[in-house]
């Protein structure tokens, strides 16, 4: 795909993430149903966070376009770097595992993950805007140009560190208001929430490896080279 082309897809897709995040993150509170409890504000929730990750992520996309339309390709270099990073490690793996655990969870009872109250705040077109959209972004991501991953232990420690971060987040969240960001975690008693962590980080982490899997057959060995023969640098 050419450069300005990526360029434009990528300004969009930060356009619509930024807009998507501001959406939710704005919603007035008089209009949160009782079960939604203020601490944390959304930020709590993994699916507002992956809001914000995505449109950081297409922003830095963006400025890599950017600086290499302008032929700055030292500093494109660093973007670029940056924007792989974000990509294996977090975009995509993230993204995928909000998408598909919530529908899972929504089809079997739609109360442990999104009370049916949440349909007279949040519109349908947002709702799927949140969980459904941003599964074809990553794959039409992988698909619009290659990406560099880093060292699998080097990735793999990386999402851990940020997975552990958030289930920290959340159980902090419980041990100030006694109340669990998602309804499901109630059903657990805590050896059976330590192992569904455990099972949430592991499918993570094959989301991970798919990506890589996935970015590796369809481009190959291929990798985005910056031409630094060209004059401007």
């Amino acid at each position: 795909m050419e450069i300005s082309t990526l360029a434009m897809y990528h300004c969009l897709a930060f356009v619509w993430y930024f807009f998507i995040a501001y959406s939710i993150t704005n919603i007035r509170t008089e209009e949160r149903p009782s079960e939604v409890f203020f601490y944390g504000g959304q930020w709590k929730y993994l699916t507002v966070l992956n809001l914000v990750l995505q449109a950081v992520f297409y922003g830095v996309s963006f400025l890599a376009d950017v600086l290499r339309l302008i032929k700055k390709l030292r500093c494109a270099k660093c973007a670029i770097s940056s924007r792989d990073l974000l990509f294996s490690v977090l975009a995509f793996p993230v993204s995928t595992f909000v998408s598909i655990s919530f529908w899972t969870l929504y089809s079997y009872n739609r109360e442990l993950v999104y009370p049916k109250s949440l349909d007279g705040v949040i519109p349908l077109w947002l709702n799927h805007a949140m969980h459904t959209a941003i599964l074809p972004f990553a794959v039409l991501e992988i698909l619009a140009l290659p990406h560099r991953y880093p060292a699998k232990k080097k990735g793999l420690i990386l999402l851990g560190f940020v997975s552990f971060l958030y289930i920290s987040w959340v159980l902090w969240i419980y041990s100030v208001t006694g109340e669990w960001v998602y309804p499901l975690f109630a059903l657990f008693s805590p050896a059976g929430l330590a192992a569904f962590f455990a099972i949430s980080l592991a499918i993570i982490i094959s989301f991970y490896n798919f990506g890589e899997f996935l970015n590796r057959i369809i481009w190959g060995d291929s990798i985005v080279i910056l031409d630094y023969r060209q004059k401007g640098k």
